[in-house]
């Protein structure tokens, strides 16, 4: 009986690990979707001007 619940026990923990697996992975493409789209929003507010450009204007924060 011991046994059974031992092996009852350690699949259900195996389920919860690999499924938690699936969700870190699909929390960090939503992660960089997001990303993604705020440097789309931010590049519409401020004409295509980044940090990155060498232009001499002064940062936009």
């Amino acid at each position: 009986m011991k046994r059974t619940l031992n092996t009852i026990f350690i699949s259900i923990i195996t389920l919860i690990t690999l499924s938690s697996c699936n969700t870190a992975i699909g929390l960090g493409r939503d992660m960089r979707v997001l990303g993604t789209e705020m440097e789309k929003k931010a590049e519409e507010k401020t004409g295509g001007y980044t940090s990155d450009d060498q232009s001499g204007a002064p940062p936009i924060y």
